[in-house]
């Protein structure tokens, strides 16, 4: 864990406060509710790993995956129209 995860998991202890970062929870969508797609994609790509719980990391690892899942499917309808499309020669 990186010095700032060690900071504020030990001030989150001495505040009797869980070790997780409730705080974003008002901010907005969180990342394992955020749908698959171009807004997800941006946001994992801007998350500081090094500043994350291990709870975050595991919910940012499984939005990654619901990510290349839809990016899978995506390629897998766009290989469909082309396959149906080329001409035999």
């Amino acid at each position: 864990m990186s010095p700032g995860v060690v900071d504020y998991l030990f001030r989150q202890l001495v505040a009797g406060a869980p070790p997780e970062d409730v705080q974003w929870g008002r901010e907005g969508v969180a990342l394992s509710a955020q749908a698959p797609g171009p807004e997800l994609a941006r946001r994992l790509s801007e998350t500081d790993l090094d500043a994350l719980t291990p709870t975050e990391l595991f919910h940012y690892v499984r939005a990654a995956q619901r990510l290349s899942q839809w990016a899978e499917s995506l390629r897998e309808v766009a290989l469909e129209r082309y396959c149906a499309g080329a001409d035999p020669a």
